[in-house]
């Protein structure tokens, strides 16, 4: 521990933090919201030591490797040892990044296992000083993001299965990591705090913090009106998030799903109202899992991928498709080859995804409407019929055209909604976009 540099930062933090309970949102973090909705599409990057085990043929496996397969800590650090990403390039990533229509860019800055990505003052459990690479991927990534117009946010884990005063323990990091029976919470928060102040202070303006570890253990202190009110007052524009799978609390600026579209719980994970007042954001990953796993070839096509970040946006939220890169730094060929035809179809399409909110009619089976002004985007998806019926939809039509060939489309309405006429010769096999100018 850098004993120096952590009194000094909990001094800091301690003269600027306050209660989040009534927070209000500044007009920087309003306006960073209005991007983020915006944006709608980001690349979730789980990237550590993990990787180097990237192997067992379990899915979802590598980042949760250490307590999957119940390894010490004493052991576990020696894969450190073997974390020497010479093939890491960010100028690689944010260009691939950006060739497929992303806007933002969510790397692990620190996950369960507690190793810091990047070089921290607090702890020397971390890239720079335990690894052979030795330096810094979050600043290098930072800087190429800056380079490209690429915003950058971080993940980072509450949960931390090598901090001895992570005690007491919640679910997951029992006796076999061979930490003592004792600590200090409060010492633990501290360090995550001063953690996050390092991130917040060291890489220039960030786009936020995207939480994840709370479901550890909900009976204990987080004290997240401290960290919350640290986070803004650092940084007033980053936006706050938390994978906690429940209503936004105090503080929070955006609420997400892991794996599971707004609404939908098939993960088991997510039981909570979409009606929130917060922007949404959905993660998913390209294969099944999130680190690199070298076994996992259950690889999404282009189009399911596609679909579901339509369907997200119908219910207003981003769409964060996730990379696993290998442990030399490489992304996995297949991701990219799957990234570059989105690209290529947000190239066509985005102008009816980017910049857009969820539309007037809720996702159905057959697809999904999306709303900009005074345009509405119904996106086709799977419908046998004829005709598309969007209930509700009464308001007062100027044109009804296909966005591939604007083409006119023959419609009629009633007071139970709009019935659009889809000639089955005028189909898109991924995504059949209908245009309709309001009055």
């Amino acid at each position: 521990m850098k004993t120096t540099s952590l009194i000094f930062l909990l001094l800091c933090l301690q003269l600027i933090s306050k209660a989040q309970d009534n927070y209000v949102p500044a007009p920087e973090n309003l306006k960073a919201r209005e991007w983020f909705q915006d944006a709608k599409y980001g690349m979730f990057i789980h990237w550590g030591i993990y990787s180097t085990m990237a192997g067992g043929g379990d899915y979802g496996i590598a980042e949760w490797i250490m307590e999957s397969k119940r390894i010490p800590i004493k052991q576990y650090e020696n894969l450190a040892n073997f974390f020497n990403p010479v093939s890491f390039d960010p100028a690689e990533w944010v260009s691939t990044a950006k060739a497929a229509g992303m806007k933002y860019i969510t790397i692990t800055s620190k996950h369960h296992d507690g190793f810091a990505m990047f070089d921290s003052r607090v702890s020397d459990w971390d890239i720079v000083d335990r690894s052979p690479y030795g330096k810094d991927v979050l600043k290098m990534l930072k800087e190429e993001c800056d380079r490209q117009g690429i915003k950058l946010f971080f993940y980072h884990s509450q949960l931390d299965w090598h901090h001895p005063d992570y005690y007491p323990r919640g679910r997951t990091g029992q006796g076999y990591t061979g930490r003592p029976d004792n600590g200090d919470w409060d010492k633990y928060i501290d360090y995550m705090n001063a953690q996050l102040a390092e991130l917040l202070t060291n890489y220039g303006d960030i786009g936020g913090i995207w939480f994840d570890g709370m479901w550890d253990q909900w009976g204990a202190d987080w004290q997240l009106d401290k960290t919350y009110a640290m986070i803004h007052q650092l940084q007033p524009a980053a936006l706050i998030g938390s994978n906690h799978h429940q209503t936004p609390f105090p503080g929070e600026d955006f609420m997400m799903f892991e794996r599971d579209l707004p609404g939908e719980n098939t993960m088991g994970f997510n039981q909570t109202s979409i009606e929130v007042d917060v922007p949404l954001e959905m993660c998913e990953t390209m294969n099944n899992s999130w680190g690199y796993n070298i076994k996992d070839r259950n690889f999404k096509s282009s189009k399911q991928l596609i679909q579901t970040m339509i369907r997200a946006a119908g219910y207003g939220a981003n769409f964060l498709l996730n990379n696993g890169p290998m442990p030399n730094g490489k992304l996995q060929k297949e991701n990219i080859d799957t990234l570059l035809v989105i690209g290529k179809w947000l190239e066509k399409y985005g102008e009816s995804y980017y910049g857009t909110r969820k539309g007037p009619v809720p996702p159905r089976e057959w697809g999904a409407t999306t709303q900009k002004g005074n345009i509405v985007y119904v996106h086709i998806l799977d419908l046998e019929d004829e005709s598309v019926f969007l209930p509700g939809f009464t308001e007062k039509i100027f044109s009804v055209k296909l966005f591939d060939d604007q083409s006119a489309l023959k419609y009629t309405q009633n007071n139970m909604g709009t019935i659009i006429r889809v000639p089955y010769g005028k189909r898109n096999n991924i995504d059949t976009i209908i245009e309709i100018e309001l009055k």
